[in-house]
């Protein structure tokens, strides 16, 4: 037996979703600023740099629109692209690229990567769970 399965898209989604749960959206943004913050503060320890710790204290979670003239790390070509207004990023100056990925002169040291790897799973489960309280909420009403 084969399975079929149509895509929708994020905003027909989202759509289809706030007609059911309301409050999903509401939910959902909440645990992404959450997530990001999690996701940032546990970059914030394994990165590298000078004894000032001016890089550091630079990274930091944020939503995308809130910041519409700077790239999220691991960003794309701007901000503006994302459809998703509730949508979060992890900021930081732009020595990122250089100790993340080095430099010819300047050994790579990953930290931003790996940290977010080692979170993904635990982010999106994040995520899910959100909705699921909110369909809960929307259930028991």
């Amino acid at each position: 037996m084969a399975f079929k399965a149509k895509m929708l898209g994020r905003e027909k989604t989202m759509r289809l979703l706030n007609g059911i749960v309301p409050e999903a959206e509401k939910e959902l943004a909440k645990a992404q600023i959450e997530a990001a913050q999690t996701v940032a503060n546990k970059i914030k320890p394994r990165a590298p740099g000078p004894r000032t710790g001016a890089y550091q204290s630079s990274i930091q979670a944020d939503k995308l629109a809130n910041r519409p003239k700077e790239r999220s790390i691991g960003g794309g070509a701007s901000n503006s692209n994302t459809k998703d207004p509730n949508a979060t990023g992890v900021f930081a100056d732009y020595i990122w690229r250089f100790l993340e990925f080095g430099t010819v002169k300047m050994a790579k040291r990953p930290h931003i990567f790996p940290t977010w790897r080692q979170e993904r799973k635990k982010v999106r489960s994040k995520m899910a769970a959100a909705v699921r309280r909110a369909v809960k909420k929307a259930k028991s009403k």
